[in-house]
């Protein structure tokens, strides 16, 4: 376990619960092209996710995929009661098949972290672990199983601002009733934070399509046949973002790992 202890100075804030989950949170705390400003809310998104988990009553564990091997994946998994993956740059067009002109905006690159994540991925299902995906996590999540991206949105204006400190705005999507997103949530629609200009295109044929925009785009997937995979393109970890349905979220995914260390 030596990998995934946790940096107590930038991660641990709060009191950890000795008999909670472990719950890798799978992040790239470095990325190709990465200014300060995104290093900056790389790190405010990692601690909060932490501090969700924490609250919830699991033990976080850090795995940087900026640095990761994929020989570590079963340790990481023997050592898991579910994952979750957060977000961070742009999915390598090369992992889709995509072979048009550079996407506007491409940003963040990282094809070494992109097919680590990927195998995790393909693991945490055959092992049937609970499985949670924000944002670039749940572009991973679409692309391991199959699926294809939107390199760039071309209207883009609902889904995040103009960049900087005006990344993440408000957004309203609608949930598909009797899904997992809408079990958890309680509810068929929700307005949450998002900041990002790929999207899921095609579905993978392992999953299925449990939230989207008021333009169609796809905002969250299911796994059809794992207990409990679920992406979300949007940030339940961003500051801003609704308490209470951060807490419902991080919650579900706790209950889901104690229940399978019982």
């Amino acid at each position: 376990m030596a990998d995934l202890a946790l940096d107590p100075e930038r991660f641990a804030r709060g009191p950890e619960r000795a008999d909670g989950p472990v719950i890798p949170v799978v992040v790239s705390l470095t990325f190709p092209g990465m200014d300060q400003g995104a290093h900056d809310l790389a790190l405010e998104l990692t601690v909060v996710a932490f501090d969700a988990v924490r609250v919830a009553g699991g033990r976080p564990r850090l795995v940087d995929s900026a640095g990761a091997e994929t020989s570590a994946i079963a340790e990481i998994c023997d050592a898991a009661a579910a994952v979750l993956f957060l977000g961070g740059g742009d999915v390598d067009v090369t992992c889709y098949g995509y072979d048009g002109p550079p996407p506007r905006g491409y940003y963040g690159v990282d094809k070494r972290a992109d097919e680590f994540c990927i195998a995790l991925m393909h693991e945490c299902v055959r092992r049937d672990l609970p499985t949670l995906a924000f944002c670039r996590g749940s572009q991973l999540l679409n692309v391991a199983f199959g699926g294809t991206l939107i390199p760039d949105i071309e209207h883009w204006g609902i889904h995040r601002g103009p960049g900087g400190d005006g990344l993440m705005i408000d957004e309203a999507v609608t949930l598909e009733p009797g899904s997992r997103i809408a079990e958890v949530l309680g509810r068929t629609e929700a307005i949450v934070r998002n900041g990002h200009h790929q999207a899921v295109d095609r579905v993978g044929p392992e999953l299925r399509a449990v939230a989207h925009a008021a333009d169609g785009i796809v905002e969250g997937t299911e796994h059809r046949t794992a207990s409990w995979v679920l992406g979300v393109q949007w940030h339940p970890e961003e500051k801003r973002a609704d308490v209470d349905d951060r807490r419902l979220i991080f919650e579900a995914l706790v209950e889901r790992a104690r229940a399978r260390v019982r």
